[in-house]
Order: C-alpha cells, then sequence, then structure tokens
C-alpha cells in the first residue's frame, strides 16, 4: 500500500485543521477535502483539481444542527427533506451566511450543504470539529473516485493524505436540491430520485436551464481520456466501429458474440443501485484498459437510471 493512503482518521484531522488537503471517503464518491472556511486551503482544491473558479463547492458538516450555522433561511420542506435523507447522499443549496467564503460558493448569494453518511466521514468531520469543503476527488471533468487507489492514480501526491474508507456504498454524487419558493428543484440527479423527494414534499421540479447553480452541472463531465458513446443499440454500434477496439459497458446481460473480457456487466437484474456502485469503477477499468473507444448502454430513463444516464452523457459531452 502506498504510504499516502492509510486508515488513520487522527492524521486525516490535524492534516486538515493545519490547512492541508486530504481526499476522504462518502458513501458516494470520495471527495478532496479541506478546511471550508480556510480560503487558501480552499484555493487548493481548485489548483489540484484544475477547477474552474466558476464551479462551486459543498460544505460537508457533522450533523444536522450545523447547518444553520451556515446558512441564513431553511424553507419548509428543505427542513422535510434534511430530516427524511440526512445524512446521506443528499445535498441542499440554501442562502449562505457572511461565514462561508465567497471562494466556496463561486461568488453566489447560496451554499451546498450536506451531512455524509459514510462513518468514517463522520468521525472525521466531528473529531477535527470544522466543515469540509469537499468536491470530487480527482481533475476537474475526469471520472469520479470510488476507492482510495482512483485518487492515487489521479491526483498523487498533490493530495497530503487519502483517508481510506473502502469502497464507496452509493458510487455516485450526491442528488443537489435547491429551493424556488419552498419548491424542491433537483439540480443535479442522483441516488435519491425525484420520486423519493416528491415522497417528502408532494411536488418536485428538474432543472432544465444552463446556469451553473450547483456542483456537477457542466455539460461535459465526469469523463474518461478515452471517447465514450452513450446507446440504446450496442449492436448496431460495434458495426459502426468494427474496426476499432472497443470496450463495453453494460448492465442485466453481456453482448452476445462479444468476449465478455471486454465487457463489464454493471449489474446482473434491474437493480440499478449496484449498477451505480459500479458505475465509475467500470469506467474508470476501461479508460485503463486502452481501448479506442468505450460503449455504454443506456438506462432506462426512470429513478436512479436518470442519475446514471446523466454521468454518461455529461461523460460522452467532452
Amino acid at each position: 500500500m502506498n504510504e499516502l493512503i492509510g486508515n488513520d482518521i487522527e492524521k486525516a484531522a490535524e492534516l486538515l485543521v493545519a490547512g492541508q488537503l486530504v481526499a476522504i471517503p462518502t458513501e458516494t464518491v470520495y471527495g478532496l477535502a479541506a478546511h471550508a472556511l480556510n480560503e487558501e486551503a480552499v484555493a487548493n482544491i481548485f489548483k489540484a483539481k484544475n477547477r474552474p473558479p466558476t464551479n462551486p463547492l459543498i460544505i460537508h458538516l457533522a450533523n444536522k444542527e450545523q447547518i444553520s450555522d451556515y446558512v441564513t433561511t431553511i424553507p419548509g420542506n428543505a427542513h422535510k427533506l434534511i430530516e427524511r435523507f440526512c445524512p446521506g447522499p443528499l445535498t441542499v443549496v440554501l442562502p449562505a451566511k457572511d461565514i462561508v467564503p465567497s471562494i466556496v460558493t463561486a461568488d453566489r448569494a447560496t451554499v451546498a450543504i450536506r451531512i455524509p453518511a459514510h462513518p468514517v466521514a463522520h468521525r472525521l468531520l466531528t473529531l477535527s470539529g470544522i466543515p469540509l469543503a469537499a468536491p470530487s476527488a480527482n481533475p476537474s471533468s475526469y471520472i469520479s473516485p470510488t476507492k482510495a487507489e482512483h485518487v492515487l492514480h489521479t491526483l498523487g501526491n498533490k493530495v497530503s493524505y487519502i483517508l481510506d474508507g473502502g469502497e464507496c456504498a452509493a458510487g455516485i454524487e450526491s442528488t443537489i436540491i435547491g429551493f424556488e419558493d419552498d419548491i424542491p428543484v433537483i439540480y443535479r440527479q442522483g441516488i435519491i430520485t425525484a420520486d423519493d423527494i416528491k415522497a417528502v414534499t408532494g411536488v418536485v421540479r428538474v432543472y432544465s436551464g444552463t446556469a451553473t447553480l450547483a456542483p456537477g452541472m457542466s455539460a461535459a463531465h465526469y469523463s474518461p481520456k478515452t471517447p465514450l458513446l452513450l446507446t440504446d443499440n450496442i449492436e448496431t454500434q460495434l458495426q459502426q466501429y468494427k474496426a476499432k477496439s472497443v470496450g463495453i459497458i453494460t448492465y442485466d446481460n453481456y453482448v452476445a458474440d462479444i468476449a465478455t473480457d471486454r465487457q463489464i456487466l454493471l449489474c446482473t437484474d434491474t437493480d440499478l443501485g449496484s449498477a451505480a456502485r459500479n458505475l465509475y469503477a467500470a469506467m474508470h477499468t476501461m479508460d485503463n484498459s486502452g481501448y479506442d473507444i468505450i460503449i455504454a448502454k443506456k438506462f432506462p430513463d426512470a429513478g436512479i437510471g436518470r442519475a446514471l444516464n446523466d454521468r454518461l452523457q455529461r461523460a460522452a459531452a467532452k
């Protein structure tokens, strides 16, 4: 094991309090964490990732009670969603207090807040006693990391420490919700679906604009270096690219007449939660396998499938 990777939570907490960058596990993906109120430390996140300063960050907190320290108001439906889904893979975008540095919010009046459910992240946040700004621990626009080794491979010595919490359970980034006149608006799809939100609040909208109101909204994002194609019909695309070396990401069943060692099967049935857990690891594997192109099968456009298609569409858009 590389000396940058370990499970020493106290060491990670000390480094973060001192203004260093530490990659941390969450239930969604690994985050590149820094003290959220230390502007120099936060600036180093942008530098390490080569992240545009117009792309805001999420602040991670140890518990729900801390949210009011960083936001001015919490609408009624935000309260309901926080009570139902936090800790967990939900991020809420709320009016920011002045204590939140503008570098974190990308000069917006709002701040994105999340309480991770991962036990290592929770222990780290509690032990350090500080809020953590933490986008995904990867170069900007590249595939998000779901294992400590992914962080090591893509960021290496740009971090002081990689806190290993095992493989991420959810596997894709949190659902991000804003509020317009107390109506929840989904800015980024995730494991918590529109139907899940509606079951709590009775109403939900999905943002259809182009403005970057929250992290993860760039048109091109989550992209491997290898060109990726998202399709409803892998067989047809294989005919088009038969002169190329092709890797396949699929689900439910392997593609017939193609060697299985050229394919990654994300799940063996309709359990798209398993597909979400495996998606980014599959993309990392395919990107490091020397293929000319990666072809991914489109998911059903419902529930978690919408979030998976969102990630693949952005990965294909580079």
